[in-house]
């Protein structure tokens, strides 16, 4: 596995935000891979480039790597719309990037919805940060399966999001 230190301290965009997605890509690009062919995910859900699923993807398709990098990045700038538009606002205004760019990796993965309805969502903007991050370990499962990928993942996800408190 990566270590954080290099999606922390490689390749930021500049600024906190450019940061907070820096950090995302890496992350999500490491967990992801990127398939230029769709591809059925661990439960079957037809996936293309780095983790894009949706109403147009069907199994044999192709994109280039110049499409997958749009998409990837229209997809987590949607994660990080979301963040900004359920996170209580003196809560977002003092996040640090590493825990938006969890925040955006963990949305991307599973969902505005999921994220919207979320006890990790109450526990955040109730302030408890801590709890919050914590909720991370218990999105492992996809359709009933325990994911070994998930579980690791989360572990990255909580790591960055508990960075910075004491």
């Amino acid at each position: 596995m990566k270590n954080l230190g290099s999606w922390i301290g490689g390749g930021a965009i500049g600024g906190a935000c450019g940061l907070a997605l820096s950090i995302s890509i890496g992350v999500v690009k490491h967990y992801e891979g990127t398939e230029l062919e769709s591809y059925p995910d661990p439960v079957g859900i037809p996936t293309i480039c780095t983790g894009h699923t949706g109403p147009t993807v069907e199994l044999h398709q192709t994109k280039t790597a110049e499409e997958c990098e749009a998409l990837l990045a229209g997809d987590l700038g949607k994660a990080f719309d979301a963040i900004d538009r359920n996170v209580a606002p003196e809560i977002n205004a003092t996040m640090p990037p590493t825990r938006r760019a969890a925040l955006a990796s963990w949305i991307f993965n599973v969902g505005q919805g999921a994220f919207r309805d979320s006890t990790l969502l109450e526990r955040l903007n109730a302030g408890r940060v801590r709890d919050a991050c914590n909720q991370l370990t218990r999105w492992v499962y996809a359709k009933g399966r325990k994911l070994a990928g998930l579980v690791k993942r989360r572990s990255t996800e909580r790591e960055l999001c508990l960075m910075g408190l004491e």
